[in-house]
């Protein structure tokens, strides 16, 4: 078969693909003594769980909100009582002027991603190529494909600061980052997939500050962190102004298969998101947005968030982390100091193989990790050794699952610096 161009680069073998089709063949039964560690589900939280299925057993039995859910298309921005309810929780958690038009549903964060990158970076009809600048890199494995065309990121390196316990935290070099006039847009998570890190407020003032002078918006990806499922383990207040695309998620409240993304931004942004939307899909799914929509309007989403799943991940990854330092005692390993999210991610100083050498051999052990020179975008040509000593590992799974793939990883890493000075 001939591709076009489109083609080609769309069916390439990516980091995503490479991540999901694992996940797949896992959940599918090839390999069902896999030890998951690798894919970003989210854990089963028994109280979210059931809170879900209350839901759903209502809404089964009431016609109208039945029909909303699965007989209707929704508008172009989504389904537009949960959208009315979201703008007003915020207005009133945060006092953000917003209203229904500032916010629209896409069909998962991944899809927001592609139309708002494609929208404001890549080809402008006066010629010009214009680029998303990540700031600081490890950034999220989905971002790097998204473009139409390559060379749509550019992206820096960040500052290191050690701290105690074999644990080490990820900065923005703010005296590096010197965006060019090509610069279409800053990104960043926060938490950030893969490393958990959380940008501090004062941090992201600046890259705020910084946006507002260039007269470029701050795309802020929330799928893991502020208001909800709020997976953040430090000291973090979110931030919104007309400047600000905040993007968030359904997916780590426990819901990954309603592929349900939410874009919080001024009304143009909006109005072309749904534009997009329109020619692409008519329509985003309503389940959802049906289905969280009275949580949305009772606070019980921030409630179940904070006071259940947050708690939740941070007990596991300080098992985590512990389980870790004890596995590699000796041997060089740091993790970056768990903020958020639900993953360590973990470096190996002076690691003799690369990172998707040691993905292959403990993909052929039965573990399943992501390698770490996927999550820099925008950096793949540089000769950073850091970009190949690194691992992402979930600690979403139950934890006899996660401490025995942390001893596996464990015993092949030793296994590769042994064999490396003898």
């Amino acid at each position: 078969m001939s591709w076009s161009t489109f083609g080609e680069r769309f069916t390439r073998r990516t980091g995503a693909l490479e991540l999901m089709d694992d996940l797949g063949r896992a959940i599918g039964g090839e390999q069902t003594d896999a030890l998951m560690l690798g894919g970003g589900n989210p854990g089963r939280i028994p109280a979210v769980q059931d809170a879900f299925r209350a839901r759903l057993a209502e809404i089964s039995q009431d016609p109208a909100a039945f029909d909303r859910m699965l007989g209707n298309y929704a508008p172009p921005r989504g389904e537009i009582y949960f959208r009315r309810a979201l703008a007003r929780l915020l207005r009133d958690q945060y006092g953000w002027p917003l209203t229904a038009d500032n916010v629209c549903l896409s069909a998962g964060s991944q899809a927001a991603f592609f139309l708002l990158f494609n929208l404001l970076g890549g080809e402008h009809s006066d010629g010009s190529q214009r680029r998303i600048l990540l700031p600081m890199t490890p950034e999220y494995i989905g971002y790097s494909d998204v473009g139409l065309s390559e060379g749509l990121f550019t992206s820096r390196r960040p500052s290191i600061e050690h701290l105690d316990d074999t644990l080490f935290k990820y900065h923005v070099d703010f005296a590096a980052l010197a965006p060019g006039d090509d610069v279409a847009a800053i990104c960043v998570s926060r938490p950030t997939n893969p490393t958990g890190n959380v940008l501090t407020d004062t941090e992201l003032a600046r890259l705020d500050e910084l946006a507002q002078q260039r007269n470029i918006p701050l795309i802020v990806d929330s799928a893991y962190g502020l208001p909800f499922p709020s997976i953040v383990f430090t000291e973090a207040t979110p931030i919104w102004n007309d400047n600000i695309i905040l993007c968030m998620s359904l997916s780590k409240l426990g819901l990954p298969g309603l592929r349900t993304g939410i874009v919080v931004a001024r009304e143009e942004i909006i109005s072309a998101l749904a534009s997009v939307t329109a020619i692409l899909n008519l329509s985003v799914p309503s389940v959802g947005a049906v289905l969280l929509q009275d949580m949305v309007e009772s606070g019980a989403i921030i409630r179940l968030s904070r006071n259940v799943i947050r708690p939740f991940y941070q007990a596991k990854a300080q098992s985590a982390a512990h389980w870790l330092k004890q596995a590699m005692a000796g041997y060089p390993c740091h993790i970056h100091r768990p903020e958020g999210a639900m993953f360590l991610w973990v470096w190996f100083p002076g690691l003799p193989v690369t990172s998707a050498q040691l993905y292959r051999r403990l993909k052929d052990a039965g573990v399943l990790v992501v390698p770490g020179h996927h999550f820099f975008p925008g950096l793949e040509a540089t000769d950073w050794p850091h970009r190949n000593e690194c691992l992402r590992v979930s600690f979403a799974q139950p934890d006899a699952t996660v401490e025995a793939g942390i001893k596996a990883i464990a015993a092949q890493v030793k296994r590769i610096f042994d064999q490396a000075t003898s």
